[in-house]
């Protein structure tokens, strides 16, 4: 733990000068807070999701509609977190210039995965509707477990290197799809209190093989449910 005004924060998980917002592919976990299985049960080796795991799915599935530079790739909703490849590409005609790039690596996203984003329903809030993308910011993330206010220094004890002065960071990507279901959820379906846990996992997919792996992790994950629902290190893998 560090201290900064007296107060105790959080170190963070992302990997130090790391440029979370450059073209790339990042396995993404996400739990609830204190890991309560919230989102549905496993029955049968498959997840069947209840009400509040429909909404986690539906808005997970609509993040390319508000960052046009994101691609989904595989991805589940399991009773208490989300696994998901999350894909940076903001200039389709330049490659990404480390091992795993676009060439090699997302044109071979199954098409299981286009069928399920392609048919995401309809009618969701957008992140930038007025009053919703407010309370959508001001809602417990990854970014809230460290302090942003020091002397007005931009970026606070992380000084520019915050991944909330960059729209275009995968930790923005997540901090906004995090609030917008905790307000859907506590919206429609009050009075349930809903909450994620405060930070979130990231790995960075630098290679065919491993994307292949994380891949078939992720299919596999309901399968595998009895066997890990009690041991927190499997939920990353």
């Amino acid at each position: 733990m560090q201290k900064f005004q007296n107060k105790y924060t959080i170190k963070s998980t992302r990997l130090e000068n790391y440029d979370y917002s450059q073209n790339g592919l990042y396995f993404v976990t996400i739990c609830t807070k204190d890991r309560k299985e919230l989102l549905g049960e496993v029955i049968g080796g498959k997840i069947i999701l209840n009400n509040v795991g429909e909404i986690v799915r539906r808005f997970w599935q609509e993040i390319p509609k508000h960052f046009p530079f994101v691609s989904l790739d595989e991805f589940a909703v399991m009773p208490n977190h989300l696994h998901g490849i999350i894909e940076i590409l903001k200039n389709p005609i330049v490659e990404t210039h480390f091992n795993a790039s676009k060439t090699n690596i997302t044109s071979k996203i199954n098409d299981a995965s286009r069928v399920n984003i392609a048919q995401g329903k309809q009618g969701a809030v957008m992140f930038k509707d007025g009053i919703a993308h407010k309370d959508a910011l001001t809602c417990q993330d990854a970014l809230k477990c460290v302090s942003t206010e020091n002397n007005k220094k931009p970026g606070g004890v992380t000084g520019l290197k915050n991944p909330s002065l960059n729209p275009d960071s995968l930790s923005n990507i997540i901090k906004l799809y995090k609030g917008r279901c905790v307000f859907e959820i506590r919206k429609q379906l009050n009075p349930i209190t809903f909450a994620w846990q405060a930070r979130f996992y990231d790995h960075i997919i630098r290679n065919d093989e491993s994307l292949n792996k994380i891949r078939e992790y992720i299919v596999k994950n309901p399968g595998m449910w009895e066997r890990d629902r009690n041991n927190a290190e499997s939920i990353f893998m």
